[in-house]
């Protein structure tokens, strides 16, 4: 009999003497922190701009979840109160054209998320659906009479055969499950149900909604109706080969009336995210001409309403828009950016010119530093934006005229009380020449006459970035005693397309050289302590780090987390399968089996000499949890010091979702680091 040990994370962690009470307030950031923290996204404001509606996230720490809440701020004021905020969560907030109502999305006593409408005058709320499946993409009709939105709707599943008769009163197993879609199961979601993402329009005062789409295929959002209500515009890839060439969407208008459907794009790139202009007459949306790269910007198109005359309005901007909005006079589009590390807000003329008009935009991830933000625009041009810096998550401000305010403090009580790691800009100069932004952040008691062990702490995406934001992992790794050092190599967005894609199709690769002058320059900086360096990172970050200890043993110990290692088996059982053989190779893995060998980390586990720990959620399907256990499997059987670290029930995007476990899982990465600092390296016995 084999007999498999699972240890919870605690387990990894050293095991101290039963501490003494504490005397005092603990100044230094820690793993109980994290069920304190707060942090506001998706805010809405009003049409007037006198008042912002947004999501206001917390951590319940009876249940181990984030907790999502709607707050209401005053724009003038910044004084702010609950909105909806019962037990449950409630989010996606939705001003009526009016402004004298809200809708909102709430799950309430674990039921299916539905729509609700608040009169803000009176307080008083309505459900207005009752669906089996969450509704999205919310979008109200100019006359506030209507309200459209995406939700599944089910499909029967293919059936092969039949089971014999069952005798009444029989307990037989489960029936047969039959997949033939070719993505059946999806990161966060896991095993997809059978059923097709349709648009629905509902009376905002409810009753019985009507379906508009239909078809095996899936209509996405946002949705935007025209000024007379008449006509709704979506994107959606309604081609024959469309699970096979997922990014071919086109923009198409929808009869409300009749239900007809008309393509306004047809060429071979994604077309999405398609928004009128105030008098009807042009169409804003997102797309481009595909190119099978590993990344392309997204530009800004608009086109008449029929389809005609479709112009790239951001041509001469080497970055890729994310989202948009027209300004209401007609004149020009405000959109949002990322540009060397730091997400903007800018103004987008018809004739192409562009001014940004907010900065320092920041998402609602609090376990590392990405880039992200999101806004809205009232009709005086008064932008509602997410704002955040090195050490505040994201807080609501308005910018308007040029000047921003910060309208809340979310985390000033706790965070003002904690001697947090400072993050400060490092130079990098890779093999190159080119420049490589980079950023350490030293422990809160940094004394500029000691030396450090330095975290190489690396980003996932590929194609993504990070920026000087709030981390509690960098915060929890810099009260250990870590200096932590984070970069932006080769291969990351928001530096233009050429830097983006110097990794196409060839990853990893050089991104390796960037990664080590960055660690280069913090030595030379003066405070790393070279013999005690740790490398560890996440998804994309996780396959350069297994890379980095197949090159070199310049580390004390790694950590491996969600790794791609053999790039074969992940591109057949990924939930993004459909992708990586067109966009980040150029063939099939049984056409060139030694192109995807070479890139893999699996080739490269022959040399490794540093003791390596595999962390990944238990129900992670974008990096599936075969690929961390093939790495495991194979370190053990080199005999290289290495163990298993499964989050259970985390997905690849939450494997930090639950605090409990993004405390824990940032204390076992300690721990394992821990054990070797100040120790010798380890050395593989001698055969």
């Amino acid at each position: 009999m084999i007999r498999i040990a699972f240890l919870p994370l605690a387990a990894l962690a050293l095991s101290p003497a039963l501490a003494a009470p504490a005397e005092g307030p603990v100044r230094t950031f820690q793993g109980a922190d994290l069920f304190s923290l707060e942090v506001a996204s998706d805010p809405q404001i009003s049409p007037d701009g006198s008042q912002i509606a947004y999501v206001r996230r917390s951590n319940d720490v009876m249940t181990d979840r984030a907790r999502a809440t709607i707050w209401l701020v005053d724009v003038r004021s910044g004084a702010q109160m609950p909105l909806v905020a019962g037990p449950g969560a409630h989010m996606s907030p939705r001003w009526s054209p009016d402004g004298k109502r809200l809708a909102y999305v709430s799950a309430e006593d674990g039921g299916a998320p539905q729509l609700y409408v608040r009169w803000m005058a009176s307080g008083a709320t309505a459900r207005v659906t009752g669906l089996p499946d969450s509704p999205s993409a919310i979008a109200w009709a100019p006359d506030g009479n209507r309200i459209a939105y995406i939700t599944a709707v089910p499909d029967d599943a293919a059936k092969f055969g039949k089971a014999p008769a069952k005798p009444e009163g029989a307990k037989w197993a489960p029936p047969l499950e039959v997949i033939t879609a070719l993505t059946y199961r999806a990161d966060g979601a896991g095993y997809l149900k059978p059923g097709f993402d349709h648009i629905f329009v509902v009376s905002a005062d409810g009753g019985a909604p009507r379906q508009l789409t239909f078809g095996a295929l899936n209509d996405s959002g946002p949705l935007s109706w025209s000024p007379d209500g008449a006509t709704l515009y979506f994107s959606t890839n309604r081609h024959k080969d469309w699970e096979r060439k997922p990014l071919n969407s086109e923009v198409y208008a929808l009869d409300v009336a009749g239900g007809a459907l008309t393509a306004l794009t047809s060429r071979d790139g994604p077309d999405a995210a398609p928004v009128v202009s105030p008098d009807g007459r042009s169409i804003a949306y997102l797309g481009f001409d595909d190119k099978y790269l590993g990344y392309q910007n997204v530009g800004l198109y608009v086109m008449n309403r029929d389809g005609s005359g479709s112009r790239l309005l951001t041509g001469n901007l080497d970055r890729s828009i994310d989202d948009l909005a027209w300004a209401e006079d007609g004149k020009a589009i405000f959109v949002v950016y990322d540009d060397h590390a730091e997400t903007k807000v800018a103004r987008v003329g018809l004739d192409g010119s562009i001014r940004p008009v907010a900065g320092g935009l920041s998402g609602s991830a609090l376990d590392r530093p990405y880039t992200g933000g999101s806004f809205s625009v009232a009709r005086d041009g008064t932008v509602a934006f997410t704002s955040g810096d090195a050490l505040n998550p994201a807080d609501v401000s308005v910018s308007k005229g040029g000047e921003a305010r910060r309208l809340t403090r979310l985390n000033r009580d706790l965070l003002g009380g904690k001697a947090l790691g400072q993050v400060k800009p490092l130079a990098v100069t890779a093999a190159d020449g080119r420049r490589i932004d980079a950023w350490m952040v030293t422990p809160p008691d940094f004394d500029p006459a000691r030396k450090y062990p330095l975290i190489l702490e690396i980003h996932g995406g590929p194609f993504a970035a990070y920026a000087p934001a709030f981390s509690t992992d960098y915060q929890l790794y810099a009260a250990a005693g870590y200096i932590v050092l984070y970069t932006n190599p080769r291969g990351s967005t928001s530096y233009g397309a050429e830097f983006a894609n110097l990794i196409h199709h060839a990853y990893p690769g050089d991104d390796y050289g960037d990664l080590m002058s960055a660690v280069d320059a913090a030595i030379a900086a003066g405070n790393v302590d070279t013999d005690n360096l740790f490398v560890t990172g996440g998804s994309g970050g996780g396959v350069l780090t297994a890379w980095i200890v197949g090159k070199t043993d310049r580390f004390k110990a790694a950590v491996t987390q969600k790794p791609v290692i053999d790039w074969a088996s992940f591109s057949l059982t990924s939930d993004g399968a459909p992708m990586y053989h067109q966009y980040w190779f150029d063939k099939f893995p049984w056409e060139d089996p030694q192109g995807y060998w070479a890139r893999s980390p699996l080739s490269l586990v022959g040399n490794v000499k540093t003791p390596t720990m595999v962390v990944v959620g238990a129900e992670d399907y974008r990096t599936p949890v075969s690929e961390s256990e093939q790495y495991y499997t194979a370190l053990q059987l080199r005999g290289v010091p290495t163990a298993l670290v499964k989050v259970p029930g985390a997905s690849h995007g939450g494997i930090a979702a639950r605090p409990s476990q993004a405390a824990a899982k940032a204390s076992a990465i300690i721990a394992w680091f821990d054990q070797y600092r100040n120790k010798p390296k380890w050395q593989a016995p001698a055969q």
